[in-house]
Formats: structure tokens, sequence, C-alpha cells
């Protein structure tokens, strides 16, 4: 599992803004803040909703052009991330819809950033439905579960037995 990722930009003002404001509708804000003398030569910020895992550098651009998609629990959010970061300045590179090549239920939208990086939010959920609604990825994890649960009560019954012989002798 990645836990931060970094984007060196050209402007880095200009492309905190950017972030800030596009990201803003799926609950990213700038949480930690460098200056240069701090953060090896470049300013740098660290963006996120409960810690910082997108980090933005200055002293760029990354080349070639990266591709981030941030993963979404609604369509709504991929809708208020596409208006929003048009908003502030970005460019179309898909709007808000279904890619039905990636699976039935793969819902994103595309925004280049002041760089020209390819920003993506989606959603694997059908409409109305979320992570906590019995969605796809919920169905996978719980089907692992089982499993697990299952072993757990068998080498208990297997305690049990083993208590259960010993107080017959």
């Amino acid at each position: 599992m990645i836990d931060h990722i970094g984007l060196a930009v050209t402007d880095f003002a200009k492309s905190k803004a950017w972030y800030a404001a596009a990201l803003a509708p799926i609950g990213y804000t700038v949480m930690m803040e460098f200056p240069a003398e701090q953060a090896g030569g470049q300013p740098a910020a660290g963006l996120g909703d409960t810690k910082p895992d997108f980090w933005l550098a200055g002293g760029g651009p990354t080349q070639p052009h990266t591709h981030l998609a941030f993963a979404v629990k609604s369509r709504a959010l991929v809708d208020a991330f596409y208006k929003a970061a048009l908003a502030a300045g970005g460019r179309d590179n898909g709007p808000p819809g279904i890619r039905a090549h990636y699976h039935p239920n793969y819902y994103g939208a595309f925004v280049l950033d002041p760089d020209g990086h390819n920003v993506e939010v989606v959603c694997h959920y059908p409409p109305g439905a979320s992570a906590k609604s019995g969605a796809p990825k919920a169905k996978r994890a719980a089907a692992k579960r089982p499993a697990a649960k299952s072993k757990k009560k068998t080498a208990g019954k297997a305690t049990k037995r083993a208590g259960a012989k010993r107080k017959k002798r």
C-alpha cells in the first residue's frame, strides 16, 4: 500500500493553490508546508484528508507527465472535483462519466494540472452506492473474512474438545 507520493512542479505557489482548490471537494487540504531551506532546496507542501499523503515540491516539473488518481466513495465527489479543478484553471482531459472499458462502475473525471499532469478522481461504486453500502470492493473484502474466522472457530473447537477429553480422564 502506498503511504504517500510526491510531485515536482514548475510554479510551486500556483500548483499548490490549484491542488488545494481542485482537491477541496474530496476533503484534501494543505496540511504541512516547508520552506526551501528545510526541504532540500525547494519548497514543499503536503496535502491530504487525514494525513499528508500527496506532496508537492518546487523545482519541477516531474517529467514525463504523470497520471495521478484519487479514489472517492461517490460519483458526486467526482463531479465536484471536475468542476472545482476547471474553475481553478485546470484543462479538461475527460469529463465525468463511466469508463466501461475498465469496469462497469468505473466513474472518473480527468483534468490536466498547471504542468500538464493528468489528475483523475474515480469512484468504483454503482450510482447511490458507497464503500459502506455493500459495493464491489466491500463484497470482495468480506468474502475473504469468513475463511479467517472459520479457522479461529475450528481452533476454538479443537481446544474445547481437548479440554473435554482431559476432564473425562
